[in-house]
């Protein structure tokens, strides 16, 4: 996964953004205030054991907000598409930064009777949540405000169903290895959901990729030459070609083709592709990326939740939009 330096989200939350689609780990959550477990000798995986969460005590309940309600429904926006896995909200408490309160849950699955503690920091403004000192949305619809933003400004290339309700958005680099190999990812999602609304973004990270931006800039040409589909054929043979833009020559004889099999004309789109149209096209793209804080490619949103793509077990990912595209409700 290519990861853009010097940006905001670093690599520790983009684990911990991870790690609510991932089985639960004793170590994952330790925290330093949670007595570690007992160790204990290895027995054989029982199918109908559960975790044991203590009962919370009142006095670790000191602050008003959030709420208990509001953290079991970020909660179950977060995890509910994993049926094994169980929480207990254990502590709300104050902290010295007025406002700020400290929350820690306890997580277990079904068979397995131990127990993991996650910590997180909640924000005066019921909206975000601190972590691993990185910002990341909350709520008991945290996904709400991104899905939002991205209806109505997520205006790439785009195939799959006419409906939004499941929209799909892929932030994704040209020159990107892991943007490549996503790619039989992103096909397996569109043949098992068809009716998900899939858009391309192009997000060109050109601090370590110097044939993104120029790769980027052809695509939205051929878009807006040939429409959605031409800029899908152009997609493919740019990323089958992918090793030919390691070099400024070899980036042309790359995407001239790709043009080519795209049904479009080369001398038209390179021309296109130099407009102050082309270009501010593209900065509309990094722009939204980065009012998102995507930091990475490739990075998919399922109706505004943020998933490094390859970054989760396809099984995962598809019970993730599943879940998703059962309980978000129509797009507005």
């Amino acid at each position: 996964m290519i990861q853009l330096p010097l940006r905001r989200r670093s690599a520790a939350a983009l684990a911990f953004v991870a790690l609510f689609a991932l089985p639960i780990a004793q170590s994952a959550f330790a925290q330093q205030d949670v007595p570690p477990a007992t160790p204990q000798p290895a027995e054989a995986p029982d199918p109908n054991a559960m975790p044991s969460f203590p009962a919370p005590e009142a006095a670790d309940f000191t602050a008003n907000a959030p709420s208990k309600e509001v953290i079991l429904g970020f909660l179950k926006a977060t995890w509910g598409y994993d049926p094994n896995r169980l929480y207990q909200v254990q502590r709300i408490t104050k902290t010295a930064v007025d406002g700020v309160s400290s929350v820690v849950v306890l997580v277990g699955e079904k068979g397995n009777k131990q127990a993991g503690a996650l910590q997180f920091f909640a924000m005066p403004d019921g909206k975000h949540i601190i972590t691993a000192g990185e910002m990341l949305p909350f709520g008991d619809n945290p996904y709400a405000e991104a899905r939002t933003a991205l209806l109505a400004k997520a205006n790439g290339p785009s195939r799959g169903g006419a409906g939004k309700d499941l929209e799909l958005v892929e932030f994704a680099d040209f020159q990107c290895p892991h943007c490549k190999e996503a790619q039989a990812t992103v096909e397996k999602i569109l043949a098992d959901f068809p009716k998900a609304h899939f858009v391309y973004q192009s997000f060109p990270l050109v601090k370590i990729h110097p044939q993104a931006s120029r790769s980027a800039a052809y695509g939205a040409c051929v878009a807006k030459l040939g429409g959605d589909k031409a800029f899908f054929d152009y997609a493919a043979a740019v990323y089958d070609g992918q090793a030919g833009l390691s070099s400024d020559e070899g980036a042309t004889l790359t995407l001239n083709s790709a043009v080519t099999k795209a049904g479009q004309d080369p001398a038209k789109v390179e021309a296109c592709s130099k407009t102050p149209e082309a270009k501010a096209a593209i900065d509309a793209d990094i722009k939204l990326a980065g009012d998102l804080n995507v930091t990475q490619t490739p990075f998919l949103f399922v109706n505004g939740r943020g998933i490094p793509l390859g970054g989760v077990p396809y099984d995962t990912l598809k019970l993730m939009i599943t879940w998703h595209q059962n309980n978000d409700g129509a797009a507005k």
